[in-house]
Order: structure tokens, then sequence, then C-alpha cells
């Protein structure tokens, strides 16, 4: 079983640390080991409790969440909140998984820990003892979270303002575009053949004309993704 993910809220207003308690508590592979409402607080426990990622506030009373950021010797990964978008910048600038702009919507926050679980493949040390945390990705659908392996993921078809994620076990249906789905899957695992369909590449059986099969389902390829994926698999 993949370990969770040890994480801490640093925020001085209570709603919007209620507002991330509860998204935490939706996700199955996220830990709350703490709740502090300054940086100065905050600082010992970060250090000592091998905390591994940070809900950050920007504007935190007596030490901002930047300067906080700066203080660490090994900063664990960081998603920093605010309202005031305009701080994004400086916040990328030090490494930043995400910035949520309040008030954080639940899409967005999955994202985010999307995010952080693929940039967990590039770091699997800093993140988790686990090396294989990011063997999957969080999806929602139906009014509920499900954390679906990458490896049992067959195709996802978009169909209207939804998209299907067809798996081994069955399909989940999302409300999500097919651009931002690419985006939370692993580059050199996943490709888009078609306006409609993104697809695995190990589960390829064989191209033929215009089709790739997977698994049981021939899959169109678009012209305008023919020649990247030909030239992908010559």
């Amino acid at each position: 079983m993949n370990a969770s993910i040890r994480c801490m809220i640093i925020e001085d207003e209570p709603l919007a640390q209620n507002v991330l308690k509860k998204y935490i508590d939706e996700v199955p592979s996220l830990d709350l080991i703490a709740v502090c409402g300054n940086a100065l607080e905050a600082q010992d426990i970060v250090q000592t409790n091998n905390i591994q990622l940070l809900f950050l506030d920007v504007n935190l009373p007596k030490l901002s969440g930047i300067n906080f950021l700066r203080t660490l010797p090994d900063p664990p990964l960081v998603i920093f909140t605010t309202a005031y978008p305009e701080f994004a910048v400086e916040g990328f600038e030090l490494d930043a998984v995400d910035y949520l702009v309040k008030p954080i919507s639940f899409e967005r926050f999955l994202k985010a820990i999307n995010k952080v679980l693929n940039k967990s493949s590039r770091q699997p040390a800093r993140l988790t003892e686990d090396k294989n945390t990011n063997d999957y990705i969080l999806l929602k659908a139906d009014k509920k979270v499900y954390r679906i392996n990458l490896e049992d993921i067959l195709y996802a078809e978009a169909t209207g303002d939804y998209v299907k994620v067809i798996t081994r076990e069955g399909q989940y249906i999302t409300n999500i575009t097919l651009k931002k789905l690419l985006e939370e899957l692993p580059d050199n695992d996943f490709i888009r053949v078609h306006k409609s369909f993104i697809i695995s590449a190990s589960k390829i059986k064989f191209f033929e004309g215009n089709y790739v099969k997977v698994g049981q389902t021939d899959i169109p390829i678009g012209a305008a993704y023919r020649e990247d994926i030909f030239a992908r698999f010559k």
C-alpha cells in the first residue's frame, strides 16, 4: 500500500483553515498532521514531523508565507494559498507546486494535488519513502474522489462537457477537459491521438490504418496527431 502524504496547513483565517481541512479529509492519499495560524509556531513542527507538503498562506501575521519558506533549509513541497493572485510569480520562483487563489474550489484543489503526485515521480525521495506514490491520480466522479492506478487506465474519451476514463475495472465520468486530464498524466505514458481521445502507450496492441487498438477498442487517430504519433513509435 502506498504511504500517505504528510501535510500541514499554515493559515491564519479560520474559514480558509476549515475549507482546506475538509478538502484534505476527502483525499485518501493526504494525512493532515498539523494546522498552525502563523509561520513562527509552525517552524518546529515542519522540521520535526517529516512534513512533506505545506498548504501555506502568503499573507500571514509576523512572518509572510514567502519569507517563511525562504528560512527553511530543506523545505517540503508547497502549495501557496492567498486571496491575492499578484503574488503568484514570486511563489513560483520559490518552486511552489501550485498557487490556489481563495475562495478555493474542490476541483482546483484536486488539480493541485495531482500536480504534487506528478512531481513526486521526479522527486521520490523528497516527498515520500514510497517511490510508487505517483502510480495513481485522483479523479472526481459521481460526487466521490477515486484513486485510479495509472497502470489500470486504458484510454480516455471526451464526450461533450465530460471525459470518460476507461480502466480495466470500468469507467469513470468526470467533469474535466481532455487537455487538463493530459496535464495531470505522466508525459511518457499517455498520448493524445485524437481531439477526443487519450490512450495509454503501454496498452497499445497494434496500429492499423487510421486506428490504434487499445485493449479491445479501435480508437481513431486524428490527422493532426498522426505524424507525431508515428514518429514517436518509429
